[in-house]
């Protein structure tokens, strides 16, 4: 037998819903085969047969919140599907079950438990590993059903599979108001709950402040339009705005390298290198998929990794991979018509560029009045690392770089 865990989710990330199995107990499943799709606060992740037989039996069923290393279900290695007369060989599920009732009626001496602690070393490593994926102890899970009361990976698993910790926490939750006519109740995804936690976190935890200014776009409008068809004919992708401010926000962060820093318990974690998250919205909300060292990128680069992950984020194949790691945020909310806003940081980083909508509006030019492309820039930032006058410098140099983008090329 061989058990179907979950893997390792990625940075930051604890926990995994069961979005749905694809292979029912008794079907026969491949080397490599999707058996079972995890639903992160991130992306969905497909977990494949390690080896070929058939799902013997699952045990966390859709719906269930399971953790990394949790078990998933149980595949019989190199066994043939045994079809019966639905379909499905739904014999050999009640089988196991079987010889676990009787041996729940154990909980009843109470030696059993009070022993637990010493023989803790005395468990099967499957249950030993089970508890301690689980942070419960035998003494919770109580007296086994293996030999001499020994606990074993099925106990700690029907354990865990008692609905006993959802009525404590009942009390606490505030009981859900009727509906109304022409309302109805959706449930939020991980997603979305996992958006709405970290943003009030930032909130909740960093001095949040933000500064503004403006950007006329001419230049960087007119170097575009100049030079976007030998570009894209040269290196098959298009030249966007977004290469810009990568590459000015770089230039920036390389001047003030708080703006790129985190905050780790009493320490500043400074980093030399720059990995930029690009905020874009997904189809099942907001997503941040990173760049990695795009100081270390031209434009074309930046344009093909951008897009890169663009498509993937429309497509939901977004890697946990490519959504980890980030030291520094640009967010566009222009492309939706935005004007302004104040961006709400990314934890744990220190700093976040708010793009918007590029309009027409008169500017005092030379003494005179012309109309103008601008836009405005909003940079959020931790105070508690970042100083406002870091802050308002590194939004200056953002200006400047944009506006006469040589300085861009000229690395000034």
């Amino acid at each position: 037998m061989t058990d179907i865990v979950v893997p390792p989710l990625g940075e930051s990330v604890s926990s995994a819903t069961i979005a749905r199995w694809l292979k029912k107990p008794g079907e026969a499943v491949a080397l490599d085969e999707p058996l079972v799709e995890l639903e992160t606060d991130k992306v969905t992740v497909e977990v494949n047969a390690a080896v070929a037989g058939v799902l013997e039996s699952v045990v966390a069923e859709e719906g269930a919140e399971v953790g990394p290393g949790a078990v998933l279900g149980v595949i019989a290695e190199g066994a043939a599907a045994k079809p019966s007369a639905s379909g499905t060989p739904s014999a050999p599920k009640p089988a196991p079950a079987a010889p676990a009732q009787p041996k729940v009626e154990a909980p009843a001496p109470a030696p059993g438990p009070v022993s637990r602690p010493a023989e803790g070393a005395s468990h099967g490593p499957a249950a030993n590993k089970a508890m301690a994926d689980a942070g419960v102890t035998a003494d919770q899970v109580g007296a086994g059903s293996g030999k001499d009361g020994r606990v074993t990976k099925g106990d700690v698993l029907a354990f865990l599979a008692k609905p006993a910790a959802a009525p404590a926490a009942a009390p606490a939750a505030k009981a859900p108001r009727a509906l109304e006519s022409g309302e109805e109740r959706v449930k939020m995804t991980r997603l979305r709950l996992t958006i709405a936690r970290r943003l009030k976190e930032a909130q909740n935890t960093a001095a949040m402040l933000t500064t503004f200014n403006e950007v006329d776009m001419g230049a960087a409008m007119a170097l575009r339009s100049e030079y976007k068809d030998a570009f894209e004919k040269k290196h098959g992708v298009k030249l966007g705005f977004m290469s810009f401010f990568v590459k000015a926000c770089v230039a920036a962060l390389k001047e003030f390298p708080a703006v790129n820093a985190e905050i780790d318990g009493d320490e500043i974690v400074y980093k030399h290198a720059v990995h930029m998250g690009i905020a874009v919205g997904g189809p099942s909300g907001l997503v941040v998929p990173v760049v990695r060292n795009a100081d270390a990128m031209s434009f074309a680069e930046i344009e093909k990794a951008i897009g890169g992950l663009g498509r993937k984020a429309r497509d939901g194949a977004l890697k946990l991979e490519d959504l980890t790691g980030g030291s520094f945020t640009i967010t566009n909310g222009g492309i939706y018509g935005s004007l302004m806003s104040t961006p709400i940081l990314n934890p744990p980083q220190s700093g976040i560029l708010g793009m918007h909508k590029i309009q027409d509006r008169p500017m005092a030019v030379g003494g005179k009045v012309e109309i103008r492309p601008m836009m405005y820039t909003a940079l959020s930032y931790d105070h508690r690392i970042v100083d406002g006058k870091e802050a308002v410098s590194f939004l200056v140099r953002v200006k400047e770089s944009i506006e006469d983008p040589r300085r861009l090329m000229l690395d000034l």
